[in-house]
């Protein structure tokens, strides 16, 4: 099945701005998460060089590219299309005592110079990117030789029972819990399916891919190759 042009594991929504936008990011910064960010920072940035510089991808409210920062040892910069989550990225890293460069733009044309990042993080968000083929072209180019990207959104396999267990996982309160609940079981409509996302970077210059599902989760490993 030909994978069409229209097309952002949590839930951030295409172009979140304004009341929505700060709603999210205030569900998505509670202490469990924060530590659940932290983790994730670590397993993302393991084998990297000191002084690297990864790029995350519609990092929203940008706890993740906070937490990578916060390692100390690696340059992080985060784009979104939202001017709202660019602000609010800003104030957080502020707050976090970190120096993180968001800057607002859109992953189909990022205002970055080719083989400029060592690694390329998207999580929760690629489900909603517009022109997904221009997307991973887009990643592909800014990454330095030997570079990986690194996707993890909902995948359209997961169950309700799945959204249950993740929804339970974020310590939300009951009514947050309710439209959070509601609210992955619209996302997984626009979600890929593994054999999906594999036509998809199969058709893109990474060529193959490396795809593993975790409950609600779908985590993509695409690397560019060195040429000889």
């Amino acid at each position: 099945m030909e994978m069409p042009e229209t097309r952002r594991w949590r839930f951030k929504g295409p172009e979140m701005e304004g009341p929505i936008a700060r709603w999210y990011a205030r569900i998505r910064g509670s202490a469990s998460q924060q530590e659940a960010y932290h983790k994730q920072a670590l397993d993302l940035t393991a084998g990297l060089r000191d002084g690297a510089r990864v790029l995350e991808v519609a990092p929203g409210p940008g706890y993740l590219a906070i937490a990578m920062a916060r390692l100390g040892r690696i340059q992080v910069t985060g784009l979104d299309i939202s001017r709202t989550f660019v602000e609010i990225a800003g104030e957080n890293a502020s707050q976090a005592g970190v120096t993180v460069e968001f800057r607002q733009g859109d992953v189909a044309r990022m205002p970055f110079e080719t083989e400029s990042f060592d690694l390329v993080v998207c999580q929760a968000a690629f489900k909603n990117f517009t022109q997904p083929r221009s997307a991973l072209a887009e990643m592909h180019r800014v990454l330095r030789a030997g570079g990986s990207a690194v996707i993890q959104d909902m995948s359209r396999a997961a169950t309700h029972a799945d959204i249950d267990q993740e929804v339970k996982g974020m310590d939300l309160g009951r009514f947050s819990a309710f439209t959070t609940t509601a609210t992955l079981e619209m996302l997984k409509r626009r979600a890929y399916a593994p054999s999906q996302f594999e036509r998809l970077a199969t058709d893109s210059p990474f060529k193959t891919c490396e795809i593993s599902t975790d409950g609600i989760g779908l985590e993509v490993r695409l690397k560019k190759e060195i040429e000889r």
